[in-house]
């Protein structure tokens, strides 16, 4: 006798058929699923009794039926009775698995993975009739529904306790090719992509290829052949001892996830116990994915619920800054979202992410101080990723990210962590002094740096968003940052420079806001560019190839070198010839600053004036 689904069945069927699941390949992981609970419900139950546990009695078989274009997931479990096929089929949203959890308080069977009840009716995604024929203790019964619209339960046959699930698959469409679903080779994918680590064998007599007996290597011949194979691995590599494992092993899980095709950079092997369990293995790749700076790029990292994958790619796991990272963390004590699909953001996972982001952290700080080269090589390729997050955050992270940043430092003649720089500090030195420039090979001939202390240490910035991430962090340890080009306001002008000064000023109006006459420039430099203010002309620089950019200018200070012969030109010129060599000096102080001049020609006409 037909039998209608409670609970609103209709409408709730539809929401979890239509809405609820996303993507119809994880049908198969949900039927997994509940055949490996089912098995661990008959474990627990033979461990109580006086029977003999063999473990090879434990497996899960799938049958593919290309004929009758049928499915069939079939496991040696608990099976079902009459009364359960129609508490737990029959009723929506209501879990054997759960209420077994719920009797049965023991740590072995906490890791359960059912717990709603509503897994199985995923296979209404690509089947019109699904048949479960179950035997529990002696007798067999068979539960039977068409299109969701009903169901039946009558009597069967079944000579093994267990339950057997065949799953009609529905007919194919222009959009929809379910044939796919009795193809082994996407079998074999999707068991390994969803439940590879599944603690039971799941088998499949698989068809396979091999030369016949009679072939030559003038004449090869091959024949067909059928095998029963194990789609899954069983144990994961996360599961196992560290101190078990050999490097070969990290890297060959690490391609073989498909993570990255060369060898990793480093990794990092977490085993935690405490309110919240979880094991992990995260990556530092070596080198970064072409599309890694892109907004195209997805991080995250695939998370495993009691050997079932969850979500390919769950990004809440990471923090931007360490977005590089790739690996697996599996709990069992996350809260499911009803599909699986999707998780709620619960305590759990947030004391997982915290974890993980700490502890990525600290093997980043461990790599700097004891296999520089390493970090050096990770920093090359992700260093911007760190500096971008502090930029973002407006600096609020600098205290979390600040000693895994790296300067080229000009004294050292390499890159130094910002810790490194202080600590060769003299006592005498008040700020950490930096420089910028296009490019490493422009900022060392700059006029600027020649004119600093050899006994000053300088970091030089060369990338365009290190400036930017200065002003970020503003100070390290109490220290504050300071450009070798910004000019002090508290720096006074000799009574001797008044005039010439102010008729400088006067020449460039729209291009300086001071001119300054120094004693402190080495003999190389004549002319330089300085700035007041917080814009510098790399920002400016930068600032200018922004799309829809506000025309934003730093406030230039021209300095000229007092013991140059240019100083003594300077005091002797009439008034054409100062205001010729001011623009000239200007203009030659712009060109050293990577700046475009605005006209050329006038400043090669004044220079043969000059000549």
């Amino acid at each position: 006798m037909k039998k209608e689904f409670k609970a609103e069945a209709k409408k709730v069927m539809d929401l979890m058929i239509n809405s609820i699941y996303t993507n119809k390949d994880i049908f198969l992981r949900e039927l997994i699923s509940n055949a490996s609970d089912a098995i661990d419900k008959l474990y627990y139950k033979d461990l109580k009794s006086d029977k003999n546990v063999d473990k090879s009695d434990y497996y899960i078989e799938i049958i593919p039926n290309k004929d009758q274009r049928s499915l069939t997931i079939k496991d040696t479990g608990i099976g079902m009775d009459e009364t359960e096929l129609e508490e737990n089929l029959g009723t929506i949203a209501k879990s054997g698995t759960e209420i077994f959890k719920k009797n049965v308080k023991d740590e072995n069977i906490d890791n359960l993975i059912g717990q709603f009840g509503v897994g199985f009716y995923s296979a209404f995604m690509v089947s019109d009739k699904i048949v479960v024929n179950s035997k529990k203790d002696d007798k067999a019964h068979k539960w039977i529904s068409e299109n969701a619209e009903n169901y039946e339960i009558e009597d069967s046959e079944k000579e093994d306790q267990g339950t057997e699930i065949t799953l009609f698959l529905k007919e194919n469409t222009k959009d929809e090719n379910y044939d796919i679903y009795i193809d082994q080779y996407k079998i074999k994918e999707l068991v390994r992509r969803y439940s590879n680590y599944i603690r039971y064998p799941i088998k499949m007599e698989v068809t396979k290829s091999r030369k016949a007996e009679d072939s030559t290597d003038e004449n090869p011949k091959y024949e067909e052949y059928t095998e029963v194979e194990v789609l899954n691995s069983e144990i994961p590599i996360w599961k196992k001892n560290k101190k078990d494992l050999k490097d070969e092993e990290y890297i060959n899980f690490y391609k073989d996830q498909g993570y990255g095709f060369d060898d990793p950079l480093s990794w990092i092997h977490l085993d935690i116990e405490g309110a919240v369990r979880f094991k992990a293995i995260i990556y530092i790749p070596r080198k970064a994915p072409f599309d890694f700076y892109s907004k195209d790029f997805q991080k995250g990292l695939e998370l495993y619920s009691n050997g079932v994958k969850i979500k390919e790619r769950h990004e809440d796991l990471l923090d931007d800054e360490f977005a590089f990272a790739k690996g697996v963390v599996e709990s069992d004590d996350i809260s499911l979202n009803i599909s699986r699909e999707t998780l709620q953001q619960t305590r759990e996972l947030r004391f997982i992410s915290k974890q993980i982001n700490k502890r990525i952290k600290s093997h980043l700080l461990d790599l700097m101080n004891n296999d520089r080269e390493k970090y050096e090589t990770f920093f090359k390729e992700f260093g911007n990723n760190i500096k971008v997050a502090i930029y973002e955050s407006y600096g609020a992270k600098k205290d979390k990210l600040e000693d895994l940043l790296l300067f080229y430092s000009r004294n050292e003649d390499k890159l130094i962590s910002l810790s490194e720089y202080k600590e060769n500090m003299k006592s005498t030195d008040e700020s950490i002094l930096y420089a910028v420039g296009e490019s490493l090979e422009k900022i060392k001939e700059s006029p600027a740096l020649k004119s600093v202390d050899k006994d000053c240490d300088v970091l030089l910035l060369y990338e365009k968003l290190d400036e930017f991430l200065i002003k970020m962090l503003g100070k390290y340890k109490d220290i504050e940052f300071k450009s070798i080009s910004q000019v002090e306001d508290n720096e006074e002008e000799s009574e001797d420079d008044k005039d010439l000064i102010g008729k400088m000023k006067e020449i460039l109006p729209d291009e300086v806001v001071d001119v300054k006459i120094s004693e402190n420039l080495s003999d190389e430099v004549i002319s330089m560019i300085k700035q007041k203010g917080e814009v510098s002309i790399e920002m400016e620089k930068t600032l200018k190839l922004q799309e829809n950019a506000p025309h934003i200018k730093a406030q230039k200070v021209l300095e000229i070198n007092k013991n140059s012969k240019a100083y003594d030109l300077l005091k002797k010129a009439d008034e054409n010839e100062l205001k010729i060599l001011t623009n000239i000096l200007f203009d030659q102080a712009k060109l050293l600053e990577g700046l475009e001049i605005e006209d050329p020609m006038t400043y090669t006409k004044n220079i043969w004036k000059l000549i």
